[in-house]
């Protein structure tokens, strides 16, 4: 049953780096926040379902070692890692107790293209950046376009400033991709409102854009990877099993094919 499944190893990185001369090392991308954010937006981020998440994303830092040695783990066929003594993997359990974004509710679906985004972006956030390349914004312009906010703002610009804030959260922490400073607009969309956006199942697409850059990365071609380094930098870091590997050894929450949580 195992030689079935597992299938791609002429396309797997853990069968070309017994050959190669020097460890392929994955360049990984993540933006951590500045800071904390206003205590005028609170509400609003707690509403989203994204408060937690706020609180603990503005620090994390993973080596880009540790990562691809995870990777080289990493089997696309079974979307677990691999280890002499079981198979283990990030669940959609650890997700929630760990980043604290929601799992219940609607998957985070919509389009990827719209006919005109100029026309979303300024009626949410008031505000056109001069260039959208197929929808995606720079996360430059959205922190020189909404600084932290005063005391003395409006209701409404507080809701803007916290969409934007959300924004930079999702792009550049969440699900970074290998642009590593342009932000979709396609999340501005469920933004609209708050309290709905929190009915939404974020964590699933979070574990999903994770499970699906691993994936990618297992090719020996591949040099980057993105939607990676935050999230596992929170689950390796602030986790509950300890993770043994060749490089290092460091905690990571995980479930094994038995649903067991324990040593990966």
């Amino acid at each position: 049953m195992g030689g079935e499944l597992i299938r791609l190893d002429n396309k797997h990185i853990s069968v070309d780096q017994m050959t190669m001369s020097v460890d392929r090392v994955l360049h990984c991308y993540i933006h951590n926040m500045f800071g904390p954010p206003s205590p005028l937006i609170e509400n609003y981020l707690r509403e989203a379902g994204f408060w937690h998440v706020v609180t603990i994303g503005k620090g994390c830092k993973l080596g880009p070692k540790l990562i691809s040695v995870l990777i080289e783990r990493w089997r696309p066929e079974t979307h677990t890692f691999h280890h002499p003594c079981r198979e283990c993997t990030i669940t959609l359990e650890d997700v929630h107790l760990q980043l604290g974004v929601p799992v219940d509710g609607c998957a985070v679906i919509g389009p990827a293209s719209s006919t005109d985004w100029g026309a979303v972006c300024y009626e949410l956030l008031v505000a056109i950046p001069d260039n959208i390349n197929g929808g995606r914004i720079e996360i430059g312009w959205l922190r020189d376009t909404f600084p932290e906010p005063d005391n003395d703002l409006t209701e409404l610009k507080r809701i803007r400033y916290a969409r934007a804030y959300i924004l930079e959260m999702i792009e550049g922490y969440l699900m970074p991709d290998l642009s590593r400073n342009l932000v979709h607009l396609r999340w501005l969309l469920k933004l609209i409102d708050f309290r709905a956006a929190g009915e939404l199942s974020w964590g699933s697409t979070v574990l999903a854009t994770l499970y699906n850059e691993m994936c990618r990365a297992t090719r020996p071609n591949k040099a980057k990877i993105g939607a990676c380094e935050g999230p596992i930098g929170e689950l390796c870091y602030r986790g509950n099993a300890p993770v043994r590997l060749s490089i290092a050894a460091i905690w990571i929450p995980t479930t094994d094919s038995r649903g067991t949580r324990g040593v990966l």
